[in-house]
């Protein structure tokens, strides 16, 4: 019995460890994100997103971050394991690397930024070290004012990467309520510029994506095209934070069943954010 109890409470450190992962917050400037154009894929994002919840708000400087392999799969709740995910996630961490963002600076210019600096793995001990560029440091670190913040765990379940890049935008204006975008603009800032016809655009992109973050998000949103003549040329976007209780537990149901599938339908983790929320309310 005693055995038992400990591994029991092992297993309950280790998912509360997990979850805790899960919860940090994602901290950048709205200038990162809504004046900025790149490609990346889902599980690029999540790496660059899991990075900069590693920041805290009172460093000085970007640092190089270590994290095991193991470790980033199930705070994401990527599937896969062994050397395939392993290799995988080198080529990704390549990918990462060889990449830059364009962003558009306060005078008008445009310039390219890197996502990362030099990373370093050490296939024995299955650790990866990376730090993000030095040149991100504007954008990440002694924010101010104009900011988003928000936890990691609302995009661990997203699959497209257009739905986590919608969210950041969407996310980015949630005061606001209402904004209006130009959908050429919004292609490019999605890099989604290969979908020409409107309804491709509408279909593979636009519905996709809000349907996730409407699934998963902290934020719900819902979207009318505007037409200019014979053309859809704007998109009004209506942007409202998930304040019910009974649509966040909902949003978290909807997130544990993809993080964790062999868990019961419906059911609630202990682990996810609900825990405070429903404690405050039961006293």
């Amino acid at each position: 019995m005693a055995k038992i109890l400990v591994e029991l409470g092992e297993t309950i450190r280790e998912k509360d460890k997990l979850q805790t992962e899960r919860n940090h917050s994602v901290v950048k400037s709205n200038t990162l994100i809504q004046k900025s154009r790149y490609n990346l894929t889902t599980t690029e994002q999540k790496v660059i997103l899991y990075l900069i919840t590693k920041i805290h708000p009172n460093d000085e400087q970007l640092t190089t971050y270590s994290f095991k392999v193991t470790e980033f799969r199930e705070i994401c709740g990527i599937e896969g394991n062994g050397g395939r995910f392993y290799a995988e996630l080198k080529a990704t961490i390549k990918n990462l690397a060889d990449k830059s963002i364009w962003i558009r600076l306060d005078n008008g210019k445009d310039t390219l930024l890197r996502w990362i600096e030099r990373p370093f793995i050490d296939e024995g001990s299955g650790t990866i070290e990376i730090k993000i560029d030095e040149f991100m440091r504007p954008y990440l670190l002694h924010l101010q004012s104009h900011f988003t913040r928000y936890d990691l765990y609302y995009i661990l379940a997203m699959r497209s990467q257009y739905s986590i890049r919608l969210y950041e935008i969407t996310k980015s204006y949630e005061n606001m309520r209402i904004i209006t975008v130009d959908i050429e603009d919004l292609k490019k800032s999605l890099f989604a510029e290969k979908y020409d016809r409107w309804n491709d655009f509408h279909r593979y992109v636009i519905q996709s994506a809000v349907k996730e973050i409407n699934q998963y998000g902290d934020i719900t949103v819902s979207y009318t095209p505007i037409k200019e003549g014979r053309r859809f040329t704007k998109l009004k976007f209506n942007i409202s934070a998930k304040t019910d209780i009974l649509e966040r537990m909902k949003t978290w149901s909807n997130i544990e069943g993809k993080l964790n599938p062999k868990q019961v339908k419906g059911q609630i983790s202990l682990y996810t954010p609900l825990g405070e929320d429903v404690k405050q309310r039961k006293t």
